[in-house]
C-alpha cells in the first residue's frame, strides 16, 4: 500500500490552517493501482473512518468498480482537498428544536491550492496509467477551469495536468501527459437522478478502456 509521507501530511494541515475544514484524510490503494480515482474531499463519514468515499457515495462508488471488476483494493483513491470543508447550518430536530450543525461543501479554490502538493505528490509517485476525475472540482484541479464534466464525461483524455509552482504562485502544466477518464461524482445520482445513466454508461467505457489495455499488455 501506498502512503504519502507525514512530512507532507504536515505540510498540508499547516498550508489549509485558517481555512473552515477540520481534519485530514490520506489517499488509500496500492502503488500499483489499475487506476486512481480523484475526488474532491473528504467529507463527515471519511474523517470518522479515516478512508476516502466510504460514505453513501463511497457505495456508490463500489457499484461503479466492481462493474468493472475492480475493487477498493484495486484503485488508490485520493482528492483535491484532503481536510473536510464544512460550513455551518440549522438542523430540525423531530421535536421541533433546531440545532446549528456542520454541513459538507464544495472546496475553494484556495484550498485546492493548499493541498495542491500532496496530490502532484500522489501523482508523480504512484505513475497512474489511468486517472479517474469524479465531478468537476477533481476534473477542474487537474485540467483547468475551462474542463466541465458535462461535456468530457466519458470520453478518454490524454492530456498534460496541471502541477502547482509554488514559487510562480500558480499552476503550470506538466511536461508529460496523462490519460485522464471525466465522469460523474458518485453523489450526483442523489440530487440529480437522471444523471445515473450517464454515470454508468461512463463506467460501462471505463470497463471498454481497461479490457484494451489487459490486452496490449
Amino acid at each position: 500500500m501506498y502512503k504519502i509521507s507525514d512530512e507532507l501530511v504536515s505540510l498540508g494541515i499547516a498550508r489549509i490552517e485558517g481555512f473552515p475544514v477540520e481534519g485530514f484524510v490520506r489517499g488509500s490503494g496500492p502503488l500499483q493501482p489499475a487506476v486512481m480515482l480523484v475526488g474532491e474531499a473528504p467529507g463527515e463519514n471519511e474523517l470518522e473512518t479515516g478512508l476516502p468515499f466510504t460514505g453513501r457515495a463511497g457505495k456508490e462508488l463500489m457499484l461503479s468498480l466492481a462493474s468493472v471488476g475492480l475493487s477498493r483494493d484495486d484503485v488508490y483513491i485520493t482528492s483535491a482537498v484532503r481536510s473536510r470543508p464544512y460550513k455551518w447550518g440549522t438542523k430540525k430536530k423531530r421535536n421541533g428544536d433546531t440545532e446549528e450543525r456542520k454541513y459538507n461543501r464544495a472546496p475553494t479554490k484556495g484550498e485546492i491550492i493548499a493541498h495542491a502538493p500532496i496530490l502532484d505528490a500522489e501523482i508523480q509517485d504512484i505513475q497512474p496509467p489511468l486517472i479517474v476525475t469524479l465531478g468537476n472540482v477533481g476534473l477542474q484541479r487537474l485540467i483547468g477551469k475551462q474542463a466541465k464534466v458535462t461535456e468530457l464525461h466519458g470520453v478518454l483524455l490524454e492530456t498534460p495536468i496541471l502541477i502547482w509552482d509554488e514559487t510562480a504562485g500558480k499552476f503550470k502544466e506538466s511536461e508529460e501527459s496523462y490519460h485522464v477518464f471525466p465522469t460523474f461524482h458518485p453523489a450526483s445520482v442523489f440530487y440529480n437522478p437522471p444523471v445515473r445513466s450517464l454515470k454508468e454508461d461512463d463506467w460501462r467505457k471505463l470497463g471498454e478502456i481497461l479490457k484494451l489495455k489487459k490486452v496490449k499488455d
